[in-house]
């Protein structure tokens, strides 16, 4: 079961499968939201300086913040929300792209919330804030990326 992803060396794929065969455990979505909560206090926080219109998710239920840097050519992503579940939300995305490759962040999907069904289980404006969110990561992961090139 999830035990601080972000210090472990997988691909992002696996990162995915893991995330995916712990939801499998729960039987219900009480129990799945719990476990999001949970993720979400091992998110990396963000510097206090980030949390500024600049890093905001726009669109979020919920005010959330996320930056991004190079490390070498791995992306780090560190973020902080004001709600627990939009924090463990976070955490959980994350924890897939952080500390990966800024090209292979910048090409990947996130195929394994469809697969635990996170989406149908959100408010219309929680599920909003989601799409902001992944569409955000990867503007920073484009982005970072072609300054690489």
């Amino acid at each position: 079961m999830y035990n601080n992803i972000y210090l472990t060396k997988m691909t992002i794929q696996e990162k995915q499968n893991e995330i995916l065969e712990d939801f499998n455990m729960f039987e219900d979505w009480m129990e799945k939201y719990d476990y999001i909560i949970e993720m979400g206090k091992s998110i990396p926080l963000i510097d206090e300086k980030y949390k500024t219109n600049e890093y905001l998710v726009k669109g979020c239920q919920s005010q959330a913040w996320i930056h991004a840097e190079l490390d070498g050519d791995k992306i780090v992503y560190t973020a902080d929300g004001d709600a627990i579940l939009a924090k463990g939300v976070l955490s959980m995305l994350l924890s897939v792209v952080t500390n990966q490759n800024v090209k292979e962040v910048a090409e990947s999907n996130f195929d394994f919330l469809q697969k635990i069904g996170l989406q149908e289980h959100l408010s219309p404006t929680r599920a909003s804030g989601l799409e902001a969110t992944i569409k955000l990561i990867m503007v920073y992961a484009k982005a970072l990326n072609s300054k690489l090139k």
